[in-house]
């Protein structure tokens, strides 16, 4: 277990890096991290063919079936000679601008010019002024940020490295059961994954009974609450949470609710960011208030109660449950290919809303399936004491007419998806 890190607030960019001049540019702008997206997925064997969602992608990359997994030619030497060059593109660039590290390189916007393009008058209408200004015209003070993060938590590192201390006889014995309360602001990020990880690495992602480890919190939480969750961590948050809540989680429960004294009707407000459970696996999410873009995208085995999402909600989603309480953007469902969502719509919103090309809307007609759906949103309202929640059980009968059930389309080779309410859930309630 790490004790005694410290580490720095970096400003971080992204979007369309390409090359060393695009480091550098931004390096020049202040920025101290550079995140590569599609260039390196391009260096590692895409061909951009933009049909992932189809899970036909001909090189490999983007599916799931073996005959075309087989096709992929990548190496990982390929993206490591991608960003060498890059490394020496951005080199040759300091040389001939004088600078010998980065720290010297970032921010130095006395290195930058804007220009105006007469081919494009909108050029024009940008002022740049205060991002090229200089603060220091002596250019003597660094620019590159050096104050700690979490230094409220002195020389212990994050918030994760406190409760590893705390909890510390728990993870390694698996008991007694441990349970902490700790303040969060929005500089707490990824709070759960190292906790996640020791367990992982002592025990298997099951090697906890659920609900071994609660930690309870309370604030505003940072990116990543809960990442890479495993069984037996149980988070409890009231307050909200940034982006990429259960982002990859395998296991656990997230449950989030805002303060009792909240002046705003829940279910009518954002209580966490975007991209929440992409790429989980497992565990349990459960928010009262409505989720940002892209919630549950590529979710492969997670179940979630949210009441109200954004757009591209369930996109590729692969497995797993997700019940929305609320409305939703457009392009739901867009590239589903597993999983089953149901959609509480008493507007008859969702048919527009929807991306039709993998999935179908359809009605509730199984009594067990119907069952399961009320037990889950009593859970839900059980754990969040969500209000719509509570409304909607009490008038049962007319509320359960008004969800949409939304799974891909039955074809010969599919097996149309039915939910439970399993075990698993009967242990969290």
């Amino acid at each position: 277990m790490l004790n005694g890190l410290r580490s720095r607030v970096t400003l971080r960019t992204d979007g369309g890096m390409k090359t060393g001049r695009d480091i550098v540019i931004a390096a020049l702008l202040g920025a101290e991290e550079y995140n590569f997206g599609t260039s390196a997925l391009i260096a590692g064997g895409c061909a951009m063919f933009r049909i992932c969602h189809t899970n036909n992608c001909p090189v490999g990359v983007a599916t799931q079936r073996d005959d075309l997994r087989a096709k992929f030619r990548g190496k990982p030497e390929f993206i490591i000679q991608y960003f060498d060059a890059v490394a020496q593109d951005v080199r040759i660039l300091m040389s001939k601008m004088g600078f010998r590290t980065m720290d010297e390189l970032i921010g130095r916007t006395d290195f930058l010019e804007a220009l105006h393009d007469p081919r494009n008058p909108k050029t024009l209408k940008l002022d740049l002024s205060r991002i090229l200004h200089a603060v220091d015209s002596t250019w003597e003070q660094p620019r590159i940020h050096t104050r700690p993060r979490n230094d409220r938590f002195g020389n212990e590192g994050s918030l994760d490295d406190t409760i590893l201390q705390e909890a510390k006889q728990t993870i390694v014995r698996k008991e007694p059961a441990f349970s902490g309360s700790y303040k969060v602001t929005n500089v707490n990020r990824n709070v759960g994954t190292h906790i996640s990880g020791e367990v992982a690495y002592l025990h298997g992602n099951n090697g906890l009974k659920p609900g071994t480890i609660s930690l309870n919190l309370q604030g505003n939480c940072g990116q990543g609450l809960g990442t890479f969750l495993v069984q037996g961590i149980r988070m409890r948050l009231i307050g909200d949470a940034n982006d990429y809540v259960g982002k990859g989680m395998n296991g656990g429960e997230i449950v989030i609710r805002p303060r009792p004294d909240a002046p705003f009707k829940w279910c009518e407000n954002v209580l966490i960011g975007n991209t929440c459970l992409y790429g989980a696996t497992g565990g349990y999410l459960f928010a009262a208030g409505q989720a940002g873009e892209r919630f549950a995208v590529r979710n492969s085995g997670a179940t979630a109660v949210v009441e109200g999402v954004g757009d591209h909600g369930c996109e590729y989603m692969t497995r797993g449950t997700v019940v929305c309480l609320g409305s939703t953007g457009r392009n739901f469902g867009a590239g589903m290919s597993g999983g089953i969502a149901f959609v509480y719509d008493p507007a008859d919103n969702l048919p527009k809303r929807l991306n039709p090309e993998m999935v179908a809307l359809g009605r509730l007609d199984d009594s067990a399936e119907t069952l399961a759906l009320q037990k889950l949103i009593g859970l839900h309202f059980r754990l969040t004491g969500s209000p719509l929640a509570q409304t909607i059980l009490e008038d049962w009968d007319k509320s359960v007419a008004a969800f949409y059930r939304v799974a891909p389309i039955s074809t010969p080779e599919t097996v149309r998806p039915v939910f439970a309410y399993d075990k698993n859930l009967q242990e969290i309630s």
